[in-house]
């Protein structure tokens, strides 16, 4: 039977995986280099295989060091979690936050689960609804956090993510290809008829609106079902389903900020820390446009 794996290998693996190089990697960790080098063989002896080619300008991983990547970072981003749940100290009180529905079942959940986790005592309330309403919660005192949209230049609030409404297409049905473009737009929406609309009438593009809905899930039902083309943000878009880019004569709808708002009533450590969650929910940036 193989040893079992020593953590602290498995982060100076990682390091010298990314900087390709055992000098570099030393610099970074406060180790000399012969220290992370008996530490990658010892690892390399503990697994039975080769993990790095060694070579003058540096190492590359192997195949067998490629496949362990990913299940290092795993161990010890489960490790980090845990000291950090373990260290934080008990938060309680409620929490007040208000989502727009892109991101409902994308991005938060797994950030309100985890913080769900860490402080099982905080009571948080979601308010799923558009931009303008949780605003509006906001300044009333009725939400402590609002993530909201905002295409304005003078932004209010903390710019967590760039993320750009696009036209969207479903990749079986070949709708946009239609004279006039079925679009499925919100209903009774300033935001639809100054941005989506405008966008396709400043390029001269015939179009009917073939389906009106109240929520994205429905602008979502009916791209999918080959009813129309819809606007989506573009993290958002939905398996099976292609962003419309320049080459196929759409323009951008807008390229709107994703905010962080917080409420001037009232301010706790579980709002920070919730705030803080949120903050790094949308550090992966979003997805580039296809071409």
């Amino acid at each position: 039977m193989h040893e079992p794996i020593e953590s602290d290998l498995l982060r100076t693996f990682l390091v010298v995986a990314e900087t390709s190089n055992f000098s570099a990697a030393a610099q970074r960790i406060g180790r000399t280099q012969s220290a992370v080098s008996t530490q990658i063989k010892r690892l390399e002896q503990t697994i039975g295989e080769c993990l790095f080619e060694r070579g003058a300008r540096g190492v590359l991983l192997t195949r067998q060091g490629i496949q362990l990547v990913p299940y290092a970072r795993r161990v010890i981003d489960l490790l980090n979690e845990a000291a950090a749940t373990i260290r934080s100290k008990p938060l309680d009180g409620p929490v007040r936050i208000g989502i727009p529905e892109e991101y409902s079942q994308t991005v938060l959940p797994a950030a309100l689960a985890a913080f769900a986790v860490r402080h099982p005592a905080v009571e948080v309330t979601v308010s799923c609804d558009y931009t303008s309403r949780n605003l509006a919660a906001l300044e009333r005192d009725e939400l402590d956090l609002a993530v909201v949209f905002d295409w304005s230049d003078q932004t209010k609030g903390e710019v967590i993510c760039i993320d750009p409404t696009v036209w969207v297409t479903s990749m079986v049905h070949r709708l946009h290809d239609l004279d006039p473009l079925p679009i499925a737009t919100y209903r009774n929406s300033t935001w639809s008829r100054d941005f989506a609309l405008r966008s396709l009438e400043q390029i001269g593009r015939n179009y009917r609106i073939a389906f009106i809905a109240d929520t994205g899930s429905g602008l979502k039902n009916a791209l999918t079902a080959g009813l129309a083309v819809t606007t989506l943000s573009r993290s958002s878009i939905p398996p099976g389903c292609r962003e419309l880019t320049a080459e196929d004569g759409f323009p951008p709808v807008d390229s709107s900020k994703v905010v962080l708002r917080r409420s001037t009533y009232r301010s706790t450590e579980a709002i920070r820390e919730l705030a803080e969650m949120i903050r790094e929910a949308f550090q992966p940036t979003s997805p580039p446009p296809m071409t």
